[in-house]
């Protein structure tokens, strides 16, 4: 299970969560911010420092919010 960072991050963009997370998952992209779901450890402290409330966890998404996670997989796979 990972976290995923929903579009509030997009205009906020606030980085709380990158100095918080223990195993460094958590990278800027050009709209947002992205965790890496293959890496993250589910310890869920990105989602308590989130000042926008974005982070959700995986199972935990609607459809609509799916696209987000797909973002994640495919920004962490082209690099």
């Amino acid at each position: 299970m990972a976290f995923v960072i929903l579009e509030p991050c997009g205009k906020e963009k606030a980085a709380e969560c990158v100095s918080v997370c223990p195993v460094d998952c958590i990278e800027e992209g050009p709209d947002q911010f992205y965790i890496d779901p293959d890496v993250c450890i589910d310890c869920a402290a990105c989602k308590a420092v989130c000042p926008v409330s974005a982070i959700e966890e995986e199972y935990d998404l609607s459809s609509d919010q799916e696209i987000y996670l797909e973002k994640a997989e495919n920004f962490f796979r082209d690099r």
